[in-house]
């Protein structure tokens, strides 16, 4: 096993799939598609744009732009202390040096990656309530079935607590995993793998973190996501992947939390859906 457990209980990423069986001693890694994956991030863009959903993107998306200023704000200085921090840790050789260019692209992209996901936290964390009850008509739309009988203003108020709940329970599930990625990151020569490790850690995550809205509605708590999505984990990591490189994008990364809630929700439908029938 290589920074995660495996199997049936797996929680992140199996990066040794010879090692890890599902019942019927499938590699796990293996399950699901990941080009069908691909494809469910485009398909909640065309989402975003029903009549019958915009509300609850303008509401987020108006909440995420001020985020995003004042996030871009703040962290542009943190940035340049952190890129400082790593590089005065290297030793002081020749060959070391010549390669500082480099050590400075890899920390560059682990750091991006992590004020990636860090924006993208917040932004759950304040648009939750929003994001469930978009999730909620996304797949009404989707399968013609209400989700809930109660689509009321004030039902989404009530169910602001429960939403914030959740995802703390998603903030403890990711911060121990990041610092360990982080700190290998710091450790010269090591840290050449870290933004590897990083990329992948953060697709997972994506697909974790957006599945989980319609997860929630069907009242499926987060361990037992953890291991849906590990049935199909190339599904999964397929969803993830494109919806991390969005994230690292300015701008586009205001317009990818709606988007992706919607992809979920599709993924959810066709990929996870018939498994909790």
């Amino acid at each position: 096993r290589v920074l995660a457990g495996c199997g049936n209980d797996s929680d992140m990423i199996c990066f040794a799939p010879r090692y890890c069986h599902g019942s019927g001693g499938t590699p796990v890694m293996l399950k699901g598609n990941f080009f069908r994956g691909l494809g469910y991030l485009g398909e909640g863009f065309g989402l975003i744009r029903q009549p019958g959903l915009r509300l609850f993107v303008v509401i987020p998306l108006i909440i995420n732009i001020l985020l995003f200023g004042l996030l871009f704000y703040f962290l542009a200085e943190l940035f340049t202390a952190m890129i400082a921090a790593a590089m005065a840790w290297l030793p002081d050789w020749a060959w070391l040096q010549a390669l500082d260019w480099l050590f400075w692209l890899l920390y560059g992209v682990v750091i991006l990656l992590m004020l990636a996901y860090g924006f993208v936290i917040v932004a759950n964390l304040i648009g939750s309530p929003f994001y469930g009850y978009l999730a909620e008509l996304t797949e009404k739309q989707l399968t013609g079935q209400e989700v809930s009988t109660d689509d009321s203003w004030s039902a989404i108020i009530k169910d602001i607590p429960r939403a914030l709940w959740r995802e703390v329970q998603k903030i403890a599930y990711y911060l121990p995993r990041a610092l360990g990625l982080f700190i290998i990151g710091l450790i010269p020569v090591v840290n050449l793998v870290a933004a590897v490790l990083w990329f992948l850690f953060n697709s997972w995550m994506m697909a974790l973190q957006y599945v989980d809205y319609p997860a929630d509605n069907h009242k499926v708590s987060f361990p037992a996501l953890r291991k849906l999505l590990g049935d199909t984990r190339l599904s999964a990591l397929g969803f993830g992947l494109p919806v991390a490189l969005a994230a690292m994008v300015p701008v586009l990364n205001l317009f990818v939390v709606p988007a992706a809630v919607c992809g979920a929700t599709a993924y959810w439908v066709r990929e996870n859906g018939s498994n909790t029938q």
